[in-house]
C-alpha cells in the first residue's frame, strides 16, 4: 500500500530535504520516525529536494508498507517523535503507481524579504537594505513568463535532461513589512528561485535595467544572472497534485 504524508519543516537545522551520506536531513529524521513506529524499514520519497537552510510549508513524501496502521494514530505518535521544527498534517492512502515527485502538476515557492529591520525574524527573512523599485520587480517578473528555457539561473555542473520550465505565476506583493516573491512552475531547477530572485533584486535597486532580463536569459550562462539569495527566506509553499492520485473510498 503507498501512502501520502503531507509535512512542514523549518530548514535552518538540516541539510536540505534528501538524505546525505555525512550531514543530517529532513528525509533521514523522517523515515526514522516512521520505521521506529511502524517497526520495519521505511524509506520515503519526496517530492522534490530543497537546499539546505530552505523551509517548507508545505511538502509531500510517499513511502510503502504492507503494515496495518491508523494513519491519525502515526500522525499523533510521529509529531510527539519529531523534533519541533518538522511538523506532520496528514497521511493518507493513495492508487499504489502515485508518486509524490512526477505526478506533482506544479510547485510554488516563497522568498520573504525584510523592508524594516527587524530583532525577531533573522532567521526567516533577508533584510535589503536598499530601497526596491516595485514597478521595476514587477516588470521584469513578467519577462519571466514569455521564456521557457532558465538555464542562466541553475546551478553549475547539474545533470538535468532539460533546463525547460513552465513559469504559471511570478510575482511581488507587500504584506505586513515584508515584500514577498511568490513563483509556481511545474518544475524548478537547482538553485533557480534563489538566482532569480537575486537577479530580480539587481533590476528593483537600479544596478541592472529591466530589459537586460531578457539577455541574461536568452545568454544561458549562469554569470550573467545575479546573486544567488540566501536560503533561509526560501519556502517551498505549495504543491498540487491531479485527483486521480487519490483513492476513491
Amino acid at each position: 500500500m503507498r501512502y501520502f504524508l503531507e509535512l512542514s519543516y523549518n530548514g535552518k537545522a538540516y541539510h536540505g530535504w534528501q538524505i546525505q551520506p555525512n550531514a543530517i536531513t529532513v528525509q533521514e529524521v523522517l523515515d526514522k520516525g516512521l520505521s521506529l513506529l511502524l517497526r520495519t524499514t521505511i524509506a520515503t520519497m519526496g517530492a522534490g529536494r530543497t537546499d539546505a537552510g530552505v523551509h517548507a510549508t508545505q511538502m509531500f513524501a510517499h513511502f510503502d508498507t504492507e503494515v496495518l496502521f491508523d494513519a491519525e494514530m502515526i500522525k499523533y505518535k510521529l509529531n510527539s517523535y519529531l523534533p519541533e521544527d518538522i511538523v506532520i498534517h496528514s497521511i493518507f492512502k493513495v492508487n499504489s503507481e502515485a508518486h509524490t515527485r512526477f505526478d506533482a502538476l506544479s510547485r510554488a515557492y516563497i522568498y520573504r524579504i525584510s523592508l524594516q529591520k527587524n530583532a525577531f525574524n533573522n532567521e526567516q527573512t533577508f533584510y535589503l537594505k536598499p530601497k526596491l523599485d516595485l514597478e521595476k520587480l514587477k516588470a521584469a517578473s513578467k519577462i519571466l513568463l514569455e521564456y521557457k528555457d532558465f538555464q542562466c539561473f541553475s546551478k553549475s555542473n547539474t545533470d538535468v535532461k532539460t533546463y525547460h520550465c513552465d513559469i504559471m505565476t511570478a510575482e511581488w506583493k507587500i504584506v505586513g513589512d515584508e515584500l514577498q516573491f511568490t513563483i509556481k512552475a511545474n518544475r524548478f531547477l537547482r538553485n533557480m528561485v534563489r538566482a532569480i530572485v537575486g537577479t530580480l533584486i539587481n533590476i528593483g535597486i537600479g544596478k541592472i535595467e529591466v530589459s537586460e532580463m531578457h539577455t541574461i536569459i536568452q545568454s544561458k550562462s549562469r554569470s550573467e544572472a545575479g546573486f544567488s539569495v540566501p536560503a533561509r527566506a526560501l519556502y517551498l509553499s505549495e504543491i498540487v497534485y491531479p485527483d486521480s492520485i487519490y483513492l476513491n473510498e
